[in-house]
């Protein structure tokens, strides 16, 4: 009955983890997955639970995750097995380490290990931070201002300490007198950072300069299916070049045209989406003088997302952002530095890894392009730079719409930086400082273009200063934890 009971905590856990990469992840999912996973671990011997603890997590991870990686079979199914093996580490570090004493200070085993192998994946993986559990608590504005702290990883480490203490208290048969003093210190932790959190939001201001801006979406009806990937894989042959150059000439008046629309209806700062302005490498001085013509004549700041096609080279496509001032100035090119593995990644020219930030009327600009935006450190150049607002160009799908767009919270929380997310196929949205949205469109709904009034400032936070170290006393917190527990 018990090998039973354990099972069942095994497929429950598998479960309730998975669900948690969802876009709509169920918030407690993670917090639970992972205790019920602890459970079985922990109940059933290392030769037979492990493996089977890998097998059910496998399943679930390639079911949620169709969809999200964008890549064929079978590198699909290879990637789910780094990823998979990745979250298994931490129930092994647990098992052959945490259960050599039973004392309650071995709680911290398990979130040391989840942090640290979740770090790894982030800095060395192709993913970035795309598999970290503490996205699934988007909307628990409180929560999510640990951010701003530690970065992502101390929610991480929440969850899985919550995980893992339950199963301790679980282990003590709920006994109050043996659990009292790791369960009132969890309690007190945990409170701790919801009233401060809370307290950061009540203390936001709310009064400060502020400007209105448009994201222009891509229009509809000008190319085919499949036209686009074509264009921005450089293959243009003589027999359809003509016809290709009349429907990138309709592109770029649209675009235009709807800029000068939304900075007529008072519009300071217009912005279009990743790689939406697709252009020939020829074409690309005439199209700018236009853009310059616009932006001077408006009086607005321009920031596009173009996607400069250089027909016959191995990489044809520059994928970058250019922003002009009112003067009709460039005031930065940014090239993308993190292309997305697999289709991306082989025709994009990579950047050299500089974020800009500028000094403008409306405070210090930065940017980043898409992909850019899921590696916290890198990002963390706009943050060191007190940057005041950040232009998000962004080109999505959508099974991964509502998730890549609740992740741009956690890097307006981490800097301090309010950002204007532009996005194509996907949701445009403008966040605060302290992550909260401010407006939102979902472009597969049919509109083309987003409005909001964005508070313009950046706030001082730990993590912009001190990056990543939160994750760092992890990993030398796991290594001298478990070097202490072998030798005792």
């Amino acid at each position: 009955m018990g090998q039973i009971t354990f099972l069942i905590s095994l497929l429950i856990g598998a479960f309730l983890f998975g669900i948690s990469f969802r876009a709509n992840a169920i918030p407690f999912a993670p917090w639970l997955g992972l205790a019920f996973l602890l459970h079985a671990t922990r109940g059933i011997s290392p030769s037979r639970g492990l493996p089977m603890t890998a097998f059910v997590l496998y399943i679930a991870l390639a079911f949620v995750q169709r969809g999200i990686l964008p890549v064929p079979d079978p590198l699909y199914y290879i990637m789910i097995a780094g990823i998979t093996l990745v979250a298994v580490a931490p129930f092994v570090v647990d098992r052959f380490i945490a259960t050599r004493n039973s004392g309650w200070i071995t709680t911290l085993i398990f979130p040391l290990a989840w942090v640290t192998f979740d770090f790894a994946q982030t800095r060395l993986a192709p993913g970035g931070s795309w598999e970290s559990i503490a996205y699934s608590q988007y909307g628990n504005l409180p929560l999510m201002q640990l951010a701003a702290f530690t970065g992502t990883w101390g929610i991480t480490f929440l969850i899985a300490w919550f995980a893992s203490i339950l199963n301790w208290v679980w282990a003590q048969k709920f006994l109050w007198s043996t659990i009292r003093v790791p369960a009132l210190t969890f309690v007190g932790v945990c409170s701790l950072v919801l009233i401060a959190g809370g307290i950061r939001i009540v203390r936001a201001h709310k009064d400060g300069q502020s400007v209105r801006a448009a994201a222009v979406s891509f229009p509809a009806g000008i190319f085919q299916p499949g036209e686009r990937t074509r264009i921005a894989e450089g293959r243009i042959d003589a027999t359809d070049r003509a016809v290709i150059e009349e429907k990138l000439s309709r592109l770029h008046q649209s675009f235009l045209e709807r800029t000068r629309v939304e900075s007529r209806g008072g519009a300071k700062l217009v912005a279009w989406p990743e790689t939406n302005l697709l252009v020939l490498q020829e074409d690309e001085p005439s199209f700018l003088e236009h853009a310059r013509k616009v932006a001077v004549e408006e009086r607005i700041y321009l920031a596009m997302g173009l996607g400069t096609v250089h027909v016959g080279n191995a990489k044809p496509l520059e994928n970058k952002i250019v922003m002009i001032d009112p003067a009709g100035q460039t005031i930065f090119s940014y090239e993308k530095s993190h292309p997305v593995p697999g289709w991306e990644e082989s025709i994009m020219v990579t950047g050299d890894g500089r974020l800009p930030v500028v000094a403008t009327d409306l405070g210090r600009v930065g940017s980043a392009i898409c992909f850019d935006a899921d590696f916290p450190e890198y990002l963390r150049q706009l943050g060191r730079a007190r940057t005041d607002l950040m232009v998000l160009p962004v080109n999505d799908w959508a099974a991964i719409k509502y998730q890549h767009f609740a992740m741009t919270a956690f890097r307006a929380i981490e800097n301090g930086i309010p950002i204007l997310r532009a996005a194509s196929s996907g949701v445009s949205g403008a966040f605060d400082a302290w992550g909260r949205v401010v407006a939102l469109t979902d472009h597969f709904s049919g509109t083309e273009v987003m409005v909001a009034e964005i508070p313009i400032g950046s706030v001082t936070t730990l993590y912009s200063v001190i990056g990543d170290l939160f994750a760092w006393l992890c990993v030398a917190g796991l290594i001298a934890g478990s070097v202490v527990l072998m030798l005792a």
